[in-house]
């Protein structure tokens, strides 16, 4: 069943699952099977899967989505940051009901690339860096809104707007970058991971979602 709808997530490789949990700083924890900490994280906290190949996914809606403006540059600090204790690590967000959707890419504390989009407020969230070849391969998150907006014509933004993202592209993005979580099967992770509490420094810009996997 996997996971990756209307949550977030990181993807780090080369690492297991006890050091991606301990640079998290996550509290609580308890070791339990794929299936059951993939639905627990969907409710509170964070569940760090057992190594899949060469990544380990971090998912759970105490990975929050961001936004506000105030919150995007603690967010590249967070993530350059985690990078500097991890080497590789991706983020990946999704949320359909307000249209947020983001990816981002930091290696060894440097903030290599980032897109989101919330498209309840017309509003292109994160650009940083320049797009991979799997977003110019689908043509989505490559244009960032310029100050001439307000001088747009209707074909101006039909353009802009065919380059923003849908949730499934959020997929696409993963699993060309690292791994697609929505096809994980459940009985294709074996062992244990770690389940606990994550406090981001974010409380303030979260977006708390409660909707069931």
């Amino acid at each position: 069943m996997g996971f990756a709808y209307k949550t977030s997530w990181i993807a780090v490789r080369n690492s297991s699952a006890e050091l991606v949990a301990d640079a998290l700083g996550m509290v609580e924890r308890g070791i339990v099977p794929f299936d059951a900490g993939t639905d627990a994280a969907y409710a509170a906290g964070v569940y760090v899967a057992p190594p899949i190949g060469e990544w380990t996914l971090a998912h759970g809606r105490g990975l929050f989505f961001i936004d506000t403006e105030t919150a995007d540059s603690v967010f590249a600090s967070w993530l350059a940051d985690l990078s500097g204790k991890l080497g590789e690590v991706q983020f990946f967000s999704n949320y359909r009901v307000p249209e947020c959707h983001e990816w981002a890419l930091a290696i060894d504390g440097r903030l290599i690339r980032a897109y989101g989009w919330l498209g309840e407020r017309f509003e292109v969230t994160r650009f940083v860096g320049e797009p991979t070849s799997i977003e110019h391969a689908l043509g989505i998150g490559i244009r960032n809104l310029g100050e001439d907006i307000d001088d747009w014509s209707d074909e101006d933004y039909a353009t802009f707007s065919a380059t923003t993202p849908t949730e499934s592209d959020v997929m696409k993005v993963a699993g060309a970058w690292s791994l697609d979580p929505s096809r994980i099967r459940d009985e294709d992770v074996p062992g244990y991971g770690v389940l606990g509490d994550f406090d981001s420094g974010l409380e303030s810009s979260r977006r708390r979602v409660t909707a069931s996997r």
